[in-house]
């Protein structure tokens, strides 16, 4: 059995076309659903679930196409893994367990999630916080010079279907390790269970995790470049945290955030990628003052 959150109830609830989402919930209150990032699983919210659940209803599914969550096969246009159908199932998700209404955090791959369930559901998501990542539009503007080359598995992953699947697979738990070791500033954080847990999912899960980012390179791009033209923003109160990564390589990632959030807090957090798990009481105050706006 994979390893889940503990004090967390485990279930198994089927969002749309058959694909079942597997989920932890527990404690009581509002809802805040917890969207986990790569190369991970709901597992890297068990800090920031625990603390929050005192006085809220904590939903913390594993995305489709990752951990325990179903993993159907990817379409020629990217329709899948498209993060509209992504933030459709956890919206359904959401309404599956009773709440037609929600705030949403979510983490690199499940923060672009949100956005697009803060833009495509606006009456539904009430308070958004975002944790080391751009909009998936702005990611492709500012993807190049140094950038491009911290970027890399974006432009592998994006490539045609087959070669980034037989290269990933082939050394999966060197790449996926590879990304768990360079975005982590205290190792510590992320221990060998957890670690094992995260490598293991993503080792089988291979062709749809390269299908979520392809779909990041191609659908997702429409879709921001869509609400971009008819001047679509998040209404709802907006929290991004960030690493310092834009100023040392050359953007301005709260100017950014400003054209999407008319709501917007951004902060700086002094610590690695996976801040949920490296800076966990810092996340926590900042996910408590969003829920109090």
């Amino acid at each position: 059995m994979s390893l889940t959150i503990p004090g967390f109830a485990g279930k198994r609830v089927t969002v749309a076309d058959g694909v079942a989402l597997n989920v932890a919930v527990g404690g009581s209150g509002s809802p805040v659903v917890l969207l986990h990032g790569f190369p991970q699983t709901h597992l890297m919210w068990r800090h920031v679930a625990a603390d929050l659940a005192a006085d809220h209803t904590v939903i913390c599914p594993d995305l489709r196409g990752y951990g325990d969550s179903d993993k159907p096969p990817a379409d020629a246009d990217g329709t899948t893994y498209s993060k509209r159908t992504m933030a459709a199932d956890v919206v359904a998700l959401a309404k599956a367990l009773g709440y037609d209404r929600f705030a949403l955090a979510g983490h690199d791959r499940g923060a672009l999630v949100a956005v697009r369930a803060g833009l495509d559901h606006p009456g539904v998501v009430t308070h958004l916080a975002s944790l080391d990542v751009l909009p998936t539009l702005d990611s492709w503007d500012v993807m190049h010079g140094r950038a491009a080359a911290v970027g890399f598995h974006l432009y592998l992953m994006a490539q045609p279907p087959g070669l980034p699947e037989r290269m990933i697979a082939a050394e999966a738990d060197a790449f996926f390790g590879y990304f768990l070791d360079l975005w982590v500033k205290d190792p510590d954080a992320i221990p060998a269970d957890v670690r094992a847990a995260y490598l293991k999912a993503s080792r089988e899960a291979v062709p749809s995790i390269v299908a979520d980012y392809r779909a990041t390179a191609t659908i997702d791009v429409e879709h921001d470049e869509e609400d971009r033209r008819a001047g679509r923003r998040l209404g709802m109160p907006v929290t991004v945290l960030q690493q310092d990564w834009g100023a040392a390589l050359g953007f301005d990632a709260a100017e950014l955030w400003r054209a999407w959030a008319s709501d917007l807090d951004h902060r700086t957090v002094g610590c690695g990628h996976f801040m949920a798990e490296e800076a966990p009481a810092e996340v926590v105050s900042a996910l408590r003052s969003l829920l109090a706006r």
